[in-house]
């Protein structure tokens, strides 16, 4: 073996006393390095390399955006696993679920595939689907076995963004049904909900959306969606109110029950018409304001454009009367009770009833350009005043029998004691006022009653029995002279005195104390006191039940 320091062609020298032909190594054969070929045992790493490569870059190129959705809670989620869908096809899954930094919420975050770029736009919602009742609605029952899933609905904002507010409850319509959304103010929610039916003419057309408590807290916004094509008969003049219930009425028609369906019995809902004799005027655009009415006969009362408050001073019971109550002239209803109260009045030394009424006006306005009425204040005080000159007085009326409900009737009495129409020191009109005729009756059978009390029935009976004891006597007396011109006069005048005899015999049977005719009149006399006690009981009784002369004395009362 040669040293790698010796030069190539150096000779090894001969071993010395080495025997001959020892020693001398044969010279090694050098041959020429050949080049590496590759082995076929690469060819699979390469291979799958390159699978490997192309799968990497094929999912780089068909992932698509990652967005951030916040929720209130991760309940049924899990990262990993939860797939995101929209109509029942996969667009992405959960790839991660953290805590936010103040804790109030969680952030899930979601790879979502290529062709659901669309689904970054600023104005797509986002929702959990699970189990849920809303609005009459069953929905999410396929979960129960599936387990939850996230639901998506694309928006139409050019604009995109990467996080999110997930919605609490699922959106009650799509973005892509057609349609017009429109908001309605209200004074309270009611009996309504989100998936709540919207009906026109007890028709279902539409759902409630959202709603949301108005920032003064002093009512209810909501937001409901009217499928097309009967958004076309939302107008300027539609009128919206709650069908929720069932709407007794019993009126001079006789007893009406109105409802939309059975199911706005239970869930509530919302109607809409236009007055029949206004039309639906221009159709609204979407995302219009209505106000929401209590009621179908609030909704369609002719739209008022200012009040004005009058108090009526009642000197009578006022049980029967509420606030809200309707103020009638001649069947038409002019306004409502605003306030019932009761104050003593020093300068008068009385209780007065005093009960304020907002009128309306522009409800008795005449429809004529060249005629109209008045509009300033000072010329409808004048107005005003003439009109009580001519006896213009408020008056308590009966306006249901059963409830014995009132309401304040506006009318003329010609017949009236003459009064004027007062302002009091807020401008506040005040108008005179008439007693009904329920009141009027009760007055004056009270004062009957108090006129026959007054009668002394005792002591004119006391007096007609000493008139029938003197007249007795009388007839005695009569009698005995009788016997003396019987045996005195001559014979001739016997038959003459014996007929006298007889009718004064007569009159003395009529006249004692156990004839039927004195008893007949004691009896009498007896029964007119009992009945002049009875029609005492009777004004007393009315005087504190009136309505007893409508509806008879109830078993309570008696």
């Amino acid at each position: 073996m040669t040293d790698p320091k010796t030069p190539k062609d150096a000779e090894i020298p001969p071993t010395p006393n080495a025997p001959a032909g020892v020693g001398e190594l044969p010279m090694p054969a050098i041959q020429k390095r050949k080049r590496w070929a590759p082995s076929l045992v690469w060819l699979i790493p390469l291979v799958a390399a390159a699978i490997g490569l192309t799968l990497v870059a094929k999912a780089v190129l068909e992932r698509g955006p990652t967005v951030t959705v916040n929720f209130k809670t991760a309940e049924g989620l899990e990262a990993g696993k939860t797939k995101v869908k929209y109509k029942d096809v996969d667009i992405g899954i959960v790839k991660h679920i953290d805590l936010s930094d103040d804790l109030t919420h969680v952030r899930v975050t979601i790879d979502l595939t290529e062709n659901a770029k669309r689904f970054a736009a600023k104005d797509t919602r986002w929702w959990v689907v699970r189990p849920r009742i809303a609005g009459g609605n069953v929905s999410g029952l396929t979960t129960l076995l599936s387990g939850a899933f996230i639901g998506a609905d694309a928006g139409k904002s050019k604009e995109s963004q990467s996080s999110f507010v997930g919605l609490e409850v699922p959106p009650v319509v799509s973005s892509g049904q057609p349609g017009k959304p429109y908001v309605l103010h209200a004074r309270d929610l009611g009996s309504l909900d989100i998936g709540s039916p919207v009906y026109f003419r007890h028709i279902q057309v539409g759902q409630v959306e959202a709603y949301t408590l108005d920032p003064d807290g002093q009512g209810v916004t909501l937001r409901v969606f009217v499928q097309s094509p009967y958004d076309q008969y939302v107008g300027s003049n539609t009128r919206f109110w709650h069908a929720s219930g069932i709407n007794l009425r019993l009126d001079a028609s006789g007893f009406q029950v109105n409802t939309q369906s059975l199911a706005s019995v239970v869930i509530g809902g919302i109607a809409f018409q236009a007055p029949e004799d206004r039309g639906g005027g221009v159709v609204a655009k979407a995302n219009a304001v209505f106000t929401l009415a209590a009621d179908e006969d609030a909704a369609m009362k002719q739209p008022d454009t200012r009040a004005v408050d009058v108090i009526l001073n009642f000197q009578q019971s006022l049980r029967g009367l509420t606030v809200g109550a309707p103020v009638d002239f001649r069947g038409i209803t002019m306004g409502e009770v605003k306030a019932i109260g009761v104050e003593f009045d020093r300068a008068a030394q009385r209780i007065n009833m005093p009960v304020t009424i907002q009128i309306y006006p522009d409800r008795l306005r005449k429809r004529d350009a060249k005629h109209p009425l008045p509009t300033e204040d000072r010329e409808n005080r004048q107005l005003l005043d003439v009109l009580v000159s001519r006896g213009l007085r408020a008056q308590l009326r009966t306006g249901n029998l059963l409830t014995g409900q009132l309401y304040v009737a506006l009318d003329f009495f010609p017949k009236a004691p003459p009064a004027k129409a007062q302002i009091q020191g807020d401008e506040t009109l005040i108008l005179p006022t008439v007693p009904n005729t329920l009141d009027q009756l009760q007055l004056q059978i009270a004062d009957i009653a108090t006129k026959l009390d007054k009668v002394p029935f005792d002591s004119i009976g006391q007096n007609l029995d000493a008139s029938l004891r003197k007249l007795d006597a009388t007839l005695a007396s009569a009698q005995g002279l009788f016997k003396q011109l019987d045996s005195e006069i001559a014979p001739e005048a016997r038959a003459t005195l014996g007929e006298a005899r007889k009718s004064f015999g007569a009159a003395e049977r009529t006249l004692a104390e156990d004839a039927p005719v004195q008893q007949d009149v004691r009896q009498a006399m007896q029964e007119l006191t009992r009945t002049l006690r009875s029609l005492n009981v009777l004004a007393e009784y009315l005087q504190q039940h009136p309505e007893a002369l409508l509806r008879g004395k109830t078993k309570d009362q008696q």
